[in-house]
């Protein structure tokens, strides 16, 4: 059998490059001319544009090109729609028919830029208003240290007390009813007035004339330092004066109508006030008297200390 009687040629035999070789040539193969590799009745499987459709298989055959020749597609008139070819968008299940996926919630989201910046800015006014809360305390401590340090009433300063005695404790320090102090320029004791304080309801009376006075000298006060005097007294419905002298210094107490008694009336005006002073530690020496300018119209019942200054 001569090599162009070997029957038809299977594509595995098919040699592209064969009519390079002498073999190949011995079989009559040729250059390729269009349509096959160059072999005697070479098969041609060139398929037309467009004879696969979109998203379906193509059947095997279906657009055969004849034994050993190409097939050309053919071309549609200028302007009119190609046969072979039709778009995407127009065939079933295309582009046009789908919907884009919605996003799945498995993905990944990027950084929260937004609650980054709140929770620095939370931080920084954090941070600016603890050195603000710093500041305050800071010039509150300041400012009780100056109140204490340098702003010291004098010995004359007075009040009234509250019921509670302004807050200071009376602790153990000396106290005594006003008829039981040493007593002179006309002082005397009398329990006629009803209301006073004393253990025994009695007071002293005939402070009003210079030079009456009474004194009261104790012991027992723990260190020297501030303390506070309190008086007992009952004044007719008006202010009175007297002078306060504590170890020899003097100034004004002031008996003022705390109880605001009608004028003339002593038994109701039964009060108290209070005087600034400083101690030394033990024994110390307190007079009440009236000098010159007072007015004594009072009665005392009784005198006691607190230590600090009350009220400061």
């Amino acid at each position: 059998m001569t090599p162009g009687d070997n029957g038809a040629s299977t594509p595995e035999d098919d040699d592209p490059f064969g009519y390079l070789y002498a073999d190949g040539q011995a079989r009559g193969a040729q250059p390729p001319s269009g349509g096959g590799y160059g072999y005697p009745n070479s098969v041609s499987r060139v398929r037309a544009v467009g004879e696969r459709s979109y998203g379906q298989q193509a059947q095997y055959g279906q657009q055969q090109a004849t034994y050993g020749q190409p097939t050309v597609p053919q071309q549609g008139a200028y302007g009119q729609p190609n046969a072979h070819y039709q778009a995407p968008e127009t065939l079933p299940g295309g582009p046009a028919g789908r919907q884009p996926a919605p996003p799945t919630g498995g993905g990944r989201r990027g950084p929260n830029t937004k609650g980054l910046l709140i929770g620095a800015i939370a931080v920084v006014a954090a941070v600016v208003i603890g050195i603000g809360v710093a500041m305050i305390n800071g010039n509150s401590d300041d400012d009780k240290s100056g109140n204490e340090g340098g702003g010291t009433p004098s010995q004359s300063q007075s009040g009234e007390p509250s019921p509670s005695g302004s807050g200071a404790a009376t602790g153990e320090l000396p106290k005594n009813d006003a008829v039981k102090l040493q007593l002179a320029g006309g002082a005397a004791g009398a329990s006629d007035v009803k209301g006073a304080k004393s253990s025994d309801g009695s007071y002293v009376t005939g402070l009003n004339q210079p030079g009456a006075s009474l004194t009261w000298t104790f012991d027992g006060v723990p260190e020297a330092g501030k303390y506070s005097v309190y008086v007992g007294y009952s004044v007719p419905g008006k202010d009175a004066t007297a002078t306060l002298t504590v170890n020899g210094t003097q100034s004004k107490a002031k008996l003022q109508n705390w109880a605001h008694a009608p004028e003339g009336n002593y038994e109701k005006g039964w009060t108290r006030s209070y005087n600034w002073i400083q101690l030394n530690k033990g024994s110390n020496t307190v007079s009440i008297s009236c000098g010159q300018g007072n007015q004594c119209d009072a009665l005392i019942d009784r005198v006691w200390l607190v230590k600090g200054w009350v009220g400061s």
